[in-house]
């Protein structure tokens, strides 16, 4: 079941979205309507200290729906039980359980290939969504993969990798403290798929800034089109 509220006019077509699924996990969030019904979609998520209204994921998602594209930018559980703060310890399982019926509600607002983003936690939240359900989604955009704390490169989050099926597109920053490029580069030879890997000169962590804010977002989904084909 689909709720929506009046729809906003922006550069896109956006509109507030609440969904409801099998599992009694609300999908919260905003839909960015593509100007075909069968176009391509993909759901973007945030990261440990953000929700679905960050600039980055506006951006992404503004480039997207400009390029012909669906788009569901949808807070997490925790985010939805949480309205500030990081994710509570053991959120992980709910957060992709989310992830999961944020897909299901895609595939019933668009007829295309399905893709599934996220920006740090959400990304690596995606990710392991994704390893243990290879058919869920047609490819992966993972923005600054949050490959170990910082200052601490020995603690990998890569034990799910090898048992990738999705082809995973990496975005990452030059001065990004949660891996370096050569870091992120490494860490691709183990996933058995292909992967590709967008460095970005400049900027850190959170990607976007005042500085790249007018050519980032294109730049991203141009080079993302390319990789899924």
């Amino acid at each position: 079941m689909t709720l929506r509220s009046p729809r906003i006019e922006t550069m896109t077509s956006c509109e507030p979205f609440l969904g409801t699924s099998t599992a009694d996990l609300p999908v919260r969030g905003f839909l960015h309507c593509a100007p075909e019904p069968a176009a391509d979609g993909i759901v973007l998520t945030h990261g440990a200290g953000s929700n679905c209204q960050s600039p980055l994921l506006i951006a992404l998602a503004e480039a997207f729906c400009a390029a012909g594209h669906a788009v569901l930018r949808c807070d997490l559980p925790f985010r939805q039980s949480h309205p500030t703060g990081p994710p509570p310890r053991g959120s992980a399982e709910r957060d992709q359980a989310g992830l999961r019926a944020a897909v299901t509600a895609m595939r019933r607002e668009t007829g295309g290939r399905i893709f599934l983003g996220g920006h740090s936690y959400g990304g690596r939240q995606a990710s392991m969504l994704a390893a243990s359900n290879p058919a869920l989604v047609e490819a992966l955009l993972l923005l600054s993969y949050p490959l170990h704390p910082p200052k601490r490169p020995a603690d990998l989050r890569t034990n799910h990798f090898p048992d990738l099926k999705t082809p995973a597109f990496f975005v990452h920053g030059a001065s990004d403290g949660f891996a370096t490029h050569a870091e992120i580069e490494a860490a691709r030879s183990l996933i058995p798929v292909r992967s590709q890997l967008l460095p970005v000169r400049n900027t850190g962590h959170e990607l976007i800034s005042a500085r790249n804010r007018a050519e980032l977002p294109e730049y991203i989904v141009k080079a993302f089109l390319s990789f899924v084909g």
